[in-house]
């Protein structure tokens, strides 16, 4: 891995992260008031359940 493979990857996470709010900004504000009603233990298992699929999907990709 170089440098510029970790760029791209953190370019590619900023794309993802702003398309819902692009797409749908009334639908993020809701997902974002559910999740701040949320407890801290399911949000932090959802975290963990995204980097695990990103980490198996990373996995995948790089085979």
């Amino acid at each position: 891995m170089n440098w510029a493979d970790l760029w791209a990857a953190l370019a590619l996470v900023l794309i993802l992260e702003g398309l819902l709010p692009f797409v749908s900004p009334r639908g993020y504000r809701n997902m974002v008031q559910q999740m701040a009603t949320m407890p801290e233990k399911m949000l932090r298992n959802v975290g963990l359940g995204l980097m695990l699929a990103g980490v198996v999907f990373l996995l995948l990709l790089r085979d």
